[in-house]
């Protein structure tokens, strides 16, 4: 059997001594202010102070049983020595107790402490003293002001957690849609272009080998790179650290995308307007992903042989679009447009999408690149 960690120990002898001080405390406050001397004198006081912080120690896990422990201690003390000193003392600690009460329990439990409290409190000040109605008055209103603030305080820490889960929750939907995102773009252009090829490859492989040969030799590299990018990424969810999902493609990659479409059967014209220059890496990918989609897009709904990628460098933005002059594709199906617009809304940026009045279909994002 394996020894109890330090930590779990030192919580246990914490437990116990505080629990044998809460059991010794009021029969030791009790002959503290009986024992003749006028009470609080010498090492009573010592003993009875440090009895007190084992007893308030308690407040952090039984914080119910500890106050009503302090209040029937004081209580009886105040009985036994009714003077000013233990009847400050006797209302400071029971206030204090309630209050902290209130600041960690809901207030079905934390109402009726302080009632009751402060009942305790007028009823003990008023069998020794004949105290006036503004005395009884500081008593209930200093009670009242010191619950108020306890629950003001449990009120704040509850909506700061709440604020706290919520911007997990938050982030946790944001990392899982950014995932959705990568691996939508990433397999939904291989598996567009490796199912091309298998129907070019299905249909010529009697009449053109050599042909044939083309379409599995392109499925082959699309598949191979499909399942680099899959491993990249995998192993970047598994790190503790949070790595990007692999490599990240840019638009340096676009020559690279065209090549692969090319081999399904479309052409992609790429133009660049505007002086070429580097871009942040958010922006970067999310052109680069954005370009891939709608090429995607291209290839197998519109059937076009060519489309046509324009990338303008801006003063402090850039344009992408993506026209083609097909069957005009198909809007608000699928998640291709939705991870576009996705990507686009993070940076701040405007994205249409739509049929062509000439016809075909496209797709155009503006993204800032102003104070990033």
């Amino acid at each position: 059997m394996s020894a109890l960690p330090l930590s779990r120990m030192r919580s246990i002898t914490w437990t116990v001594l505080a629990w044998s001080g809460a059991v010794l405390y009021p029969g030791f406050l009790f002959v503290t202010v009986s024992n003749g001397h006028g009470g609080f004198e010498g090492l009573e006081v010592l003993i009875s102070a440090a009895l007190t912080v084992l007893v308030a120690g308690l407040l952090l896990r039984r914080p119910v049983a500890a106050h009503a422990i302090l209040a029937l201690a004081w209580t009886a003390a105040l009985m036994e020595m009714p003077n000013g000193a233990v009847a400050g003392l006797y209302l400071l600690l029971t206030d204090l107790g309630a209050g902290y009460i209130a600041a960690t329990r809901r207030r079905r439990v934390s109402v009726p402490v302080a009632v009751l409290t402060g009942f305790l409190q007028v009823a003990a000040v008023a069998s020794f003293m004949f105290p006036s109605g503004v005395f009884f008055l500081t008593v209930v209103l200093a009670m009242l002001v010191t619950w108020m603030a306890g629950d003001a305080l449990r009120v704040r820490w509850a909506h700061a957690e709440a604020m706290r889960a919520q911007a997990t929750a938050r982030a946790v939907a944001d990392e899982r849609l950014r995932i959705a995102r990568e691996l939508h773009d990433m397999v939904a252009h291989s598996i567009g272009i490796i199912a091309i090829q298998a129907g070019v490859g299905g249909r010529v492989i009697d009449t053109q080998p050599a042909e044939a040969r083309n379409a599995l030799d392109a499925i082959e590299a699309t598949s191979r790179e499909t399942l680099t990018g899959l491993r990249r990424m995998l192993t970047a969810l598994r790190k503790d650290d949070p790595a990007p999902l692999g490599s990240t493609p840019g638009l340096d990659g676009l020559d690279r995308l065209a090549e692969a479409t090319r081999d399904a059967g479309v052409t992609v014209v790429i133009r660049t307007e505007g002086e070429r220059r580097p871009l942040p890496p958010d922006v970067d990918l999310s052109a680069y992903r954005i370009v891939q989609e709608a090429v995607t897009n291209v290839v197998r709904h519109a059937g076009a042989d060519e489309c046509r990628v324009t990338i303008g460098y801006r003063d402090g933005e850039l344009d992408v679009e993506v026209a083609d002059d097909g069957r005009g594709g198909v809007v608000g199906t699928g998640y291709g447009l939705v991870g576009m617009r996705e990507r686009v809304a993070l940076l701040r940026g405007e994205f249409a999408a739509g049929p062509r009045p000439e016809g075909g279909f496209r797709v155009a994002a503006r993204i800032p690149l102003a104070g990033r």
